[in-house]
């Protein structure tokens, strides 16, 4: 006796639909429960060599080198996701900062160090594929600044600086790329210029720089 038979045809399609749901139900899960495939999270390690230019400072500036242009070498190292987050810490130095021209005239040795922690935020992979990816970043950390001078006593100062500005990052090949980078620095304190007696940010300037993207 074929039972099949006996069961009303409106029950017979609710036990097949029945069926039909639970199946795409538990594929659907699946399909959530399961991580993408292309989605991806970075270690990037960038040195990075360029120019500190434009700066402003309250510090006795007899050569006025703060404001020209001055190499400034450096690295970073961070995590960047294929979505839009990031974190990363920066350093980088600048030789004879203070000084016009790289030449010893009044001030006989000078520099300025960054170490600062920022956060990243970067237009997702998924929208610029294998082309340039634009980012934003800022952060906080310290900046040291050192002067000797012929006849005046030294700087030796630890200030708390800030710094924010953008860039891209760009592969060539799986591990490597380059990063370009545009960044101004400045100090959160103030101080009064012994010269002028104006009362300005101890320190501010721009940061330009090109690296080698390492990523891992």
């Amino acid at each position: 006796v074929d039972l099949r038979q006996n069961i009303p045809a409106k029950l017979r399609a609710l036990n097949v639909t029945t069926r039909a749901a639970t199946t795409a139900a538990l594929t659907l899960a699946v399909v959530l429960c399961s991580p993408p495939r292309d989605a991806r999270a970075d270690y990037l390690f960038i040195p990075f060599i360029g120019g500190a230019f434009a700066g402003n400072t309250a510090f006795l500036n007899l050569e006025q080198g703060a404001g020209s242009t001055q190499w400034i070498f450096g690295g970073s190292a961070g995590w960047l996701s294929s979505g839009v987050l990031g974190f990363e810490g920066d350093f980088s130095y600048a030789p004879r900062f203070f000084e016009r021209d790289n030449l010893a005239g009044e001030i006989l040795s000078s520099n300025e160090t960054t170490l600062s922690g920022s956060v990243i935020i970067a237009v997702p992979q998924s929208v610029t594929g294998y082309a340039l990816r634009p980012y934003l970043v800022g952060g906080l950390g310290l900046m040291h600044s050192g002067i000797t001078y012929l006849f005046f006593d030294p700087v030796d100062d630890n200030s708390l600086g800030l710094n924010i500005g953008g860039g891209a990052i760009g592969f060539l090949s799986p591990r490597t790329g380059v990063r370009f980078e545009l960044r101004h620095f400045r100090t959160l304190d103030e101080a009064t210029n012994p010269a002028s007696g104006e009362v300005s940010t101890r320190l501010s300037f721009w940061r330009f720089t090109v690296g080698v993207v390492i990523r891992r």
